[in-house]
């Protein structure tokens, strides 16, 4: 942690919205050359949400409504909505600019983050830093994809992974420095853009007929590749961190991954020297919903009583870019 900080940026609220309509793996058995036990056994799935009507704004305004009513919050209250997401309603105008009329936030500005899997994470810090500025005081990061609206369902080896949902957090400055957010290592390397990417849509290749057919559209991943990358990754700027501020694997109340796959979580576990009850997992019932994974868990284990105050948490993220990072957090909610 910085020694010359005044304040630090610390979580005093939680909010989530996951939609109704389940497709659990039977689904994909239907549909697809699977089966429930593969799926299981190569990434820890048992089922995900899928938003039908809707857009992505949609879910991130119910779990902003979520949030600001657990924490008896106003709107107008808000000073800053980040919304970390690959799926925009649209290019523009930004998400965080549907979501800010939606909820009536009249006095908040705001902006989206493209990162991917390491969207919430970027999200985080982003807003921790402006509050760690003394200019503003009440910031919103909402993590939400609708995953469904990129991805073929009839690759089988992406269309199971991926899931639906929005989570939120409420980020307030606390003059008890011990709290809050201590320390962050962000990373990109965009060498590995081709391993994980959706090529069609932007500037480089516009909507065509061309790119329709050519399927531009959906999500492009090598999985071996990005696998590999992920496991590494995760696991040395988790490390890392932790060496940084001087955590030893008992000082960890929990590690919060990314939930992408088991594999990926259970490497990072067994690096940082800790138990399996002692990371946070929802995975099997969300599937990888991209930047809603981590506040998603950070909101299910909060409202279960399973997260006290001055918990160290360590959360990490992988994701397309490449993008990666780490997080040392101390919980002050009780």
């Amino acid at each position: 942690m910085q020694k010359n900080k005044i304040r630090t940026a610390a979580i005093t609220g939680v909010g989530m919205y996951a939609p109704e309509k389940i497709l659990d793996n039977k689904y994909f058995e239907s549909i697809l050359d699977t089966s429930d036990e593969w799926i299981i056994t190569r990434t820890g799935i048992k089922e995900r949400r899928l938003m039908e009507n809707g857009a992505t704004s949609d879910m991130g305004t119910k779990a902003v409504e979520d949030l600001l009513k657990t924490t008896n919050t106003k709107p107008e209250e808000i000073d800053v909505i980040i919304v970390p997401t690959v799926t925009p309603d649209m290019f523009f105008p930004s998400t965080a600019c549907l979501i800010q009329d939606n909820i009536g936030a009249k006095n908040a500005w705001g902006f989206d983050i493209s990162a991917a899997c390491s969207g919430f994470l970027f999200g985080l810090q982003t807003g921790a830093a402006f509050i760690e500025s003394g200019q503003y005081k009440k910031i919103v990061v909402v993590g939400v994809d609708k995953m469904s609206s990129i991805i073929d369902y009839t690759n089988r080896n992406n269309c199971i992974l991926f899931g639906d949902a929005a989570a939120a957090v409420l980020l307030e400055p606390s003059e008890d420095i011990s709290f809050g957010i201590q320390d962050a290592l962000l990373h990109i390397d965009g060498a590995g853009r081709e391993s994980l990417y959706m090529k069609g849509g932007g500037s480089l290749n516009p909507p065509t007929h061309e790119t329709v057919d050519k399927e531009m559209h959906y999500l492009y991943q090598d999985g071996k590749a990005v696998f590999k990358e992920a496991v590494k990754g995760m696991a040395d700027i988790s490390v890392e961190i932790m060496e940084k501020n001087n955590l030893k694997s008992e000082d960890i109340a929990y590690l919060v991954p990314h939930q992408a796959n088991l594999r990926i979580i259970d490497a990072t576990r067994r690096r940082m020297g800790i138990d399996t009850d002692k990371v946070m997992i929802n995975i099997d019932k969300y599937g990888n919903t991209t930047s809603a994974t981590i506040p998603l868990c950070l909101t299910e284990y909060y409202r279960d009583g399973k997260l006290k105050k001055g918990d160290n948490l360590i959360i990490a993220a992988f994701g397309a870019g490449f993008t990666w990072g780490s997080i040392h957090l101390v919980w002050s909610m009780d």
